[in-house]
């Protein structure tokens, strides 16, 4: 394992419009702030900006909301456009209270608002809100194609996403997409200390590169939506950020 793991902000990203290379914002980003990538470097990427790349906003005022929609907007307190806006990103709602909608996002993810987000969206967005990426995994692997290609050397890139988690206050970065990184790592049959094997024990290696970059990233205007991650052990096998959801089958909380 390696004896530090060290975070460093990408600074000069700016306000990514619509439709933006973020492959090219990046590279312009790294170099001028004289950052020359590392084999095994990893890029942790807010989703917000990828979303915008990808041309994910939603103009509500547009939005016709169901008789569903306005039903649960009223338990919720929320905006019924909003909510049929959720109910198009979602497999099912799981829990609603005032002020709060649980959903299961189309791709798996169980959260609030089914991931769409109204913060930080730039000038002249009023009236629009911003959905995730389609497939953060296919993001990713298309923006790590793009920087190694440019610098020559082997990269893993993390879309990470602000999370909330049931039984702790506070939400915490996660990754939502994940390419050239072990995103879950499987120690199952490796020992302890004391010689005794692990049974249950898998790592979420994607998860905890994320949480660590957003001591940098932040949640209000620290406008670092970039976070370089240099250090960490990239030996297990590489896999997606979708091998983090937990099967159905294997739920035991719904």
């Amino acid at each position: 394992m390696p004896g530090s793991v060290t975070f460093q902000a990408v600074e000069h990203i700016g306000e990514v419009p619509l439709g933006a290379d973020i492959g090219a914002l990046l590279i312009e980003a790294l170099e001028r702030a004289g950052i020359q990538p590392a084999s095994g470097d990893i890029f942790v990427v807010a989703q917000k900006i990828i979303s915008k790349a990808e041309e994910r906003f939603v103009d509500i005022n547009g939005v016709e909301p169901s008789c569903e929609a306005r039903g649960i907007a009223e338990k919720a307190a929320k905006d019924p456009r909003l909510v049929e806006t959720i109910l198009s990103e979602s497999r099912s709602i799981l829990r609603i209270k005032t002020g709060v909608i649980i959903a299961e996002h189309r791709l798996g993810y169980v959260m609030a608002n089914a991931g769409i987000d109204r913060s930080n969206l730039g000038p002249g967005r009023e009236g629009q809100i911003l959905l995730l990426p389609v497939d953060p995994d296919r993001s990713a692997d298309e923006l790590r194609e793009r920087l190694q290609d440019h610098f020559g050397v082997s990269l893993g890139v993390v879309v990470s996403d602000s999370f909330g988690r049931a039984w702790r206050n506070g939400v915490v970065n996660i990754a939502l997409g994940a390419s050239g990184v072990p995103a879950l790592i499987d120690a199952r049959g490796r020992c302890d200390r004391d010689g005794r094997p692990l049974a249950v024990t898998e790592i979420a290696f994607a998860d905890a590169v994320a949480a660590g970059a957003a001591l940098l990233m932040g949640e209000g205007d620290e406008s670092t939506p970039v976070v370089l991650a240099r250090g960490a052990d990239l030996s297990a096998p590489h896999r997606p950020a979708s091998s983090l959801l937990r099967p159905r089958e294997e739920d035991l909380f719904r």
